[in-house]
């Protein structure tokens, strides 16, 4: 049996729990792999009201959170995938993700999805370098 390497499960008590069974975040080598992070209030579990640009902002919010609780900030981020639940919300989502990733943003992919979980609007994943 061929070993890989060592993992390390991380997250922040300012982020949301995982709903299932997966791990917020995933350390390992020099990377750092987000789980999807919907605009979930970490405090009560709910999707915060406000639309696509409220959950947007949440969930970038909650993946600052993971990284900043792990010595990191977004500029550590490499790369994001995007889910929508509507691609019409595109321009609202991009202008909040704009906010968060002011000069050198990292690499996007942006997907239109049936639905999200607890009937979210928007979805965000994440990689990270560490060094």
């Amino acid at each position: 049996m061929q070993t890989f390497g060592k993992k390390d499960v991380i997250g922040s008590p300012n982020a949301p729990k995982a709903v299932g069974p997966y791990s917020a975040a995933i350390k390992t080598g020099p990377f750092v792999f987000m789980s999807g992070q919907l605009g979930l209030d970490p405090q009560s579990g709910s999707l915060v009201e406000g639309g696509v640009e409220a959950q947007t902002k949440q969930a970038l919010t909650n993946l600052q959170s993971i990284l900043q609780s792990n010595g990191l900030d977004m500029e550590a981020i490499v790369k994001t995938t995007v889910f929508l639940q509507d691609m019409d919300d595109f321009a609202k989502m991009n202008a909040v993700y704009a906010e968060f990733f002011k000069s050198d943003p990292p690499a996007r992919s942006t997907i239109e999805v049936a639905a999200l979980p607890k009937g979210g609007l928007v979805e965000i994943e994440a990689i990270a370098l560490t060094a």
